[in-house]
């Protein structure tokens, strides 16, 4: 198997899906790192499963933890996920935290705006809180996406446990949801006025999306999520649209069991792309940019089974070609950003990870 990568590696990287890049790291030591943002005056905000976030200069110099940061329950998946900056953040400072918020036995996913002063939160308000908690720490989803609207996307996972959640539109387990700034409710939101589900639910029928993207010259918002054993998706996010977890499914239990019959059924939105068997996808980024033009509107995915970036090139929407990536780093890779300079910037999940930047 080691030999077929090998040699279809260099059969991709010497055709024209192949662009002359470079692997810069830019810091390292990092205590599983799950996401990266980029501030105006160049410098990133990190934040790490294990509860902290640091400041990171242009010259890869870091910041001790931050101060001000709220707690988080630490075990399995559970921890800090993603960190964004407001749309407004020159003006206002502000920026967005989600990490498992509770107790061993209530806990979900939390989301926590503050105001950014030196390398301390301040002013920290919860404005969003899964309903309802669970026990397990599983699947917690847990990505942050604002919308062109000045909205807020929120990824929830299924609780691994409870996953029969994702399809009760009333619960706020294995959903997007769509918030305004503040936490409250958009009165436009495809079940505002619905009796039978929750207002804040955007789509539903999602087992643990830890990957959300816009792309900025279309609009489309594209998620990727975690399958069982086998399954895992690329979506195109709609308003009010059932993506069939676990009703429909193309993996299936680890113990090689059925979760459903069903890999279509009427009504439910089918993913753009699916992998059988699973990749393990995290971190998730639509390129746009000037630094690798050949590479404008496809969509970079992390393998973490795979140790390697996949880049699906993507055509009128949908997927054409599925290209394996940076392999080379031999690590496995928990978030892809673009940054503003049109590059492309990977963590490597491990207690010394790196942020690594691919450049010309």
């Amino acid at each position: 198997m080691n030999l077929i990568r090998a040699v279809l590696f260099l059969l991709i990287t010497s055709s024209a899906f192949a662009a002359d890049y470079k692997l810069e790291v830019v810091a390292t030591d990092f205590n599983f790192p799950w996401s990266i943002t980029f501030l105006p005056d160049g410098d990133y905000l990190v934040a790490m499963r294990s509860g902290e976030v640091r400041r990171v200069s242009s010259d890869g110099t870091k910041s001790e933890p931050f101060l001000g940061t709220p707690d988080t329950y630490v075990a399995g998946q559970g921890g800090y996920f993603d960190i964004v900056l407001d749309p407004d953040f020159t003006s206002n400072s502000t920026v967005y935290l989600s990490y498992a918020g509770g107790t061993p036995k209530a806990n979900g996913t939390t989301v926590t705006r503050a105001i950014l002063e030196g390398n301390s939160f301040t002013d920290s308000k919860v404005i969003f809180s899964v309903e309802p908690t669970k026990d397990t720490p599983q699947h917690y989803g847990g990505k942050l996406l604002f919308l062109p609207d000045g909205t807020l996307m929120v990824t929830t996972g299924d609780g691994f446990e409870y996953r029969e959640a994702a399809q009760d539109k009333t619960s706020q387990m294995g959903k997007t949801i769509r918030i305004n700034a503040d936490g409250s409710v958009p009165t436009d939101n495809p079940f505002a006025e619905s009796s039978d589900a929750n207002p804040a639910v955007y789509t539903y029928g999602h087992r643990n999306p830890q990957g959300l993207a816009i792309d900025s010259a279309t609009g489309a918002i594209y998620l990727h999520e975690h399958g069982p054993k086998g399954g895992d998706e690329v979506n195109l996010i709609e308003p009010g649209a059932n993506y069939g977890w676990p009703a429909v499914t193309y993996g299936e239990n680890y113990s090689g069991a059925f979760v459903s019959p069903f890999k279509q059924y009427p009504g439910i939105t089918e993913p753009v792309h699916y992998w059988v068997p699973s990749i393990a996808p995290s971190g998730l980024a639509v390129y746009r940019g000037e630094v690798f033009p050949e590479w404008n509107g496809d969509l970079l995915v992390g393998a973490l089974v795979d140790q390697e970036v996949r880049r699906l090139e993507m055509e009128d929407g949908k997927v054409v070609a599925e290209i394996p990536m940076f392999s080379e780093l031999d690590a496995r890779i928990r978030d892809v950003r673009v940054g503003p300079d049109g590059n492309i910037y990977l963590l490597t999940d491990s207690a010394s990870g790196q942020i690594v930047r691919v450049t010309r």
